[in-house]
């Protein structure tokens, strides 16, 4: 059956639209070098409170920074660098992740690009809402010639909360005066599946998030459809793909 009842179409982004290991490993050891400042006691550290594998510049799947904003592990760096744990303190944490994603590298999943001009081709509004800061959002697909594509980005501070709170999905729904049933939230993690069920959205999983294909049997209860990635995505609007 096509899903013709969707009008518009809110994505995630880490895990969704671009790689997170492929630009969140690399940025983040700069950032963790940056701030431990040659202290390598202070690095090993950062890196254990981050579960991060710095030889294979991995996150496991349970480190906070796979699904938390910096209010969630932005406390861990700063006691390990004996700072206040502040919204200074995660702002310049968020702003060394960034800038070092930029200057590193925006690893895409599959053609972003493509995917999301024919969403937009077929006339559906589309927007951001990630756990991310929403400058770093704006910047990153900028960066990947998205930004024009996306008239609507919400990050953990842009006053809407953090997923699984469903306050920035109710948001986009009601930025496009729109009924919910007649929004999708695509993501590859619990919190985006939970923020979409509870704000009565369509709630898509894809399996392009950092546990990959093992990520199935965790997500698949939360979400109305499960696909393999967000190019699936036009194939399931036309009723080609699960239903």
């Amino acid at each position: 059956m096509p899903h013709s009842a969707i009008r518009a179409i809110l994505f995630d982004k880490d895990g969704t639209l671009i790689d997170f290991n492929g630009t969140w490993g690399p940025a983040a050891w700069s950032a963790m070098e940056t701030l431990a400042d040659g202290d390598a006691r202070v690095l090993d550290r950062l890196v254990a409170v981050s579960e991060f594998d710095a030889e294979a510049m991995l996150f496991a799947p349970g480190s906070p920074l796979v699904a938390g904003s910096s209010a969630q592990w932005g406390p861990l760096w700063a006691r390990v660098l004996g700072r206040a744990a502040d919204e200074a303190a995660f702002a310049e944490f968020d702003e060394l992740l960034t800038s070092a994603s930029l200057r590193i590298g925006v690893a895409p999943i599959g053609d972003v690009r493509a995917v999301l001009a024919a969403l937009a081709g077929r006339g559906l509004p589309l927007g951001i809402a990630t756990n991310d800061s929403e400058g770093s959002a704006r910047r990153q697909m900028e960066r990947l010639g998205l930004g024009h594509l996306l008239g609507f980005f919400a990050g953990y501070d842009s006053g809407y909360g953090s997923k699984p709170d469903p306050a920035m999905v109710s948001a986009f729904v009601a930025h496009q005066g729109l009924a919910p049933h007649e929004v999708a939230l695509i993501g590859d993690s619990r919190h985006d599946l939970v923020a979409a069920r509870a704000a009565g959205v369509i709630a898509v999983a894809v399996l392009t998030g950092p546990s990959g294909e093992a990520a199935r049997d965790g997500i698949a209860p939360f979400a109305d459809v499960v696909l393999g990635s967000i190019a699936d995505l036009e194939p399931w609007l036309d009723g080609h793909g699960p239903t």
